[in-house]
């Protein structure tokens, strides 16, 4: 269902302002504008990093192309979990680097218009790794989701694929 919903988006690239992918991790519901999603693949094998970080689970053979994979409940600090039938990879595209993000569970796509997008409070646990990667808060039906900002997740992760040019140091 999901990549139906998807592939509808996709199709439709004048539309896709204030689109956002929307999945859960724990118990929150997260956002990640769709402008930056390449497609949705249910688990597959991945291939173990030797001494990369946690939350780095390695690296995926996508039809050909080697992209690194991210746990984001890892990356978030919450507990491992074991993969469902329901967890998949969002395959994202963040500055000329491709990289998938395990992720527990797809909601859907929702509209997200900037006016209903409030920064997130600074109140609490400033040291609290999710908060940097959320860029702001979105209420949709009766439930808040976190909006994400993908450059913030992986700019510190140090994910490199040899034979990969970044395109940002040739600009």
């Amino acid at each position: 269902m999901a990549e139906e919903v998807l592939e509808e988006v996709l199709e439709e690239e004048d539309t896709q302002k204030g689109k956002f992918m929307t999945f859960r991790t724990g118990n929150e519901y997260y956002g990640i504008s769709i402008s930056y999603v390449n497609e949705i693949i249910v688990m597959q094998p991945i291939t173990a990093i030797p001494e990369a970080e946690d939350y780095i689970k390695g690296l995926l053979n996508l039809r050909g192309k080697i992209i690194p994979v991210i746990d984001v409940r890892v990356r978030f600090e919450m507990s491992q979990k074991d993969y469902t039938d329901r967890t998949c990879i969002i395959v994202i595209n963040v500055k000329s680097t491709t990289i998938g993000l395990i992720v527990e569970e797809i909601a859907e796509v929702d509209t997200i218009m900037d006016s209903d997008i409030m920064p997130p409070p600074t109140l609490g646990h400033k040291g609290k790794e999710q908060n940097k990667y959320v860029y702001g808060l979105a209420k949709t039906g009766n439930t808040v989701k976190l909006l994400l900002d993908p450059e913030r997740l992986i700019e510190d992760a140090a994910i490199e694929i040899p034979g990969e040019e970044s395109q940002e140091e040739e600009q």
